[in-house]
């Protein structure tokens, strides 16, 4: 590969509006975020649907990245037009290519501040276990799951999501801007240590395995039998044991956790209001502490040695 940029992505989703009103900013004053070196493209990734404050315009663009949606033929939903055009402009073959992607989100979810890792790529794990190293961020490995696919950064040959929350939708919060902009200097600061060829990783990664969601109980015509008992929000992170209180109906019956097996899990996303209409109320997840690998280094290192270097 050849020298490249490092992507960063705000605004995937419109009615996320942190990471689009840092970027205007990083814009303006490009030295906001050249600690690291390191050449930047900072793009909008759904300008339509920020634009409309909604959080996508026909389909959720960060589902839109499967090869059938972009290999397709016919006419075409803006958000896989959008993918398109991301990936002509600033994919690893595009016209202004990047070697790897930083994609920044906000959540409704009580996430603190996080990172989403999709899959196992050496390269990923490197840079997250090095964003870990720095800042302590708990880490959302998603894989396995068939009822979500296509998400952005799988398109490139590593990147993660940083997620940042509780946040309502279409709010600017000065705490999420200020963790959002501490991840994203993290993670330059661990590419620039790649890029020179001296990236020391902690001894272990800690990872939280997705293992499932769980959505409302709902009637026979759909609608929510019951929300998220309060004792369950705002709880992400937090070990669920069984007959602990879930759900609760509109009358107060609560309604208690009981899996068909006691392994203790870790819920995530909990309550995400953009994640009703994919039938989540919260997704499970296995913790596991991993030891770092030296073949991660190398190949995050061997990966960042063609990224371009800034020009300021």
């Amino acid at each position: 590969m050849g020298a490249a940029e490092v992507l960063v992505v705000a605004g995937t989703h419109g009615n996320e509006r942190n990471a689009p009103w840092l970027l205007e900013h990083w814009l303006a004053h490009p030295a906001a975020l050249g600690a690291s070196g390191l050449a930047l493209q900072l793009v909008i990734g759904n300008p339509g649907a920020l634009a409309a404050g909604r959080r996508y315009l026909d389909r959720d663009l960060n589902r839109s990245f499967t090869s059938a949606l972009l290999e397709g033929h016919g006419p075409a939903d803006r958000e896989v037009q959008r993918a398109r055009e991301l990936l002509a402009l600033h994919g690893p073959a595009g016209s202004q290519p990047c070697a790897l992607v930083l994609d920044l989100h906000s959540t409704t979810a009580a996430m603190g501040n996080s990172l989403v890792v999709y899959g196992r790529r050496p390269a990923d794990l490197a840079l997250a276990a090095g964003i870990q190293g720095l800042l302590g961020l708990p880490i959302y490995l998603h894989e396995a799951d068939a009822s979500q696919q296509g998400f952005l950064l799988e398109r490139w040959a590593c990147g993660l999501v940083i997620e940042v929350g509780p946040v309502p939708q279409g709010v600017v919060n000065a705490t999420v801007c200020h963790q959002t902009q501490l991840a994203l200097e993290a993670a330059l600061a661990v590419l620039a240590s790649a890029r020179r060829g001296n990236l020391v990783l902690p001894r272990g990664l800690s990872v939280h395995l997705h293992q499932g969601s769980l959505d409302l109980p709902r009637h026979d015509d759909g609608r929510p039998a019951a929300c998220l008992h309060p004792l369950r929000q705002h709880r992400d992170w937090q070990m669920i044991r069984p007959g602990d209180p879930l759900f609760i109906t509109a009358g107060g019956e609560t309604l208690r956790y009981e899996p068909s097996d006691p392994e203790p899990l870790w819920p995530v996303f909990i309550n995400e209001a953009a994640y009703g209409e994919k039938g989540i109320a919260l997704s499970l997840t296995r913790r596991e502490r991993w030891p770092c690998q030296d073949s991660w280094v190398e190949s995050l290192q061997q990966l960042a040695a063609g990224l371009l270097a800034a020009s300021l």
